[in-house]
């Protein structure tokens, strides 16, 4: 079975405008006299590859404990855009994918595109950005998805998985009354 880790090194990634930016600490070391390694970090809940709850952006939504992680694992569709497509193709592609989408490309989920994926009752959608809407305006998708509690998952890298149907492994960190968390997100390729 072949797998694919879709998932940035967390210490290089990119990092959305304004967050913090991960660093890490030796805070014992076995080559400074130490019994044993420990590192400690500090990080963004939405640094690197990670998942979206509805309490980013929604008060009363559901934090990261508290998502259906049956959403985070499964079978999914892998779809590629060269560019921003209409929605008549999206619509098209909707009506024959998993209920987990991923896009692979420079894509912007549009308000429009939100509203689609929620007429099909998608459980997640991810993206190769930092942000599944615009970055000068990301609150009005966010919304539209998380109100719906479609799970969100932003910063993945598809550049060498092939377009198809996959099961997805892309379990959050159980934090409980966190609005985000990193992840491994993994493709396994289907026989």
């Amino acid at each position: 079975m072949k797998l694919y880790d879709i998932t940035q090194e967390v210490f290089s990634s990119k990092v959305y405008p304004g967050d913090e930016k991960p660093s890490f600490e030796k805070q014992c070391s076995i080559s400074e006299g130490s019994l044993y390694n420990l590192t400690v970090f500090r990080m963004c809940a939405h640094n690197g590859t990670h998942l979206d709850a509805p309490y980013h952006f929604i008060e009363k939504g559901k934090s990261m404990e508290e998502l259906a992680l049956e959403k985070c694992f499964g079978y999914c569709t892998v779809v590629h855009f060269e560019s921003q497509p209409d929605l008549t193709l999206v619509e098209g592609i909707l009506k024959i994918c998993e209920k987990k989408l991923l896009l692979k490309g420079n894509i912007t989920v549009t308000l429009e595109m939100a509203r689609l994926f929620n007429k099909f009752s998608l459980d997640l959608i991810g993206v190769e950005g930092l942000s599944v809407g615009p970055v000068d305006a990301p609150m009005e998708v966010h919304l539209e998805l998380l109100e719906q509690e479609v799970v969100l998952l932003e910063g993945i890298c598809l550049a060498e998985v092939p377009e198809g149907r996959y099961l997805l492994s892309a379990l959050p960190l159980k934090l409980a009354g966190s609005d985000g968390s990193p992840c491994r997100a993994i493709l396994a390729e289907l026989d």
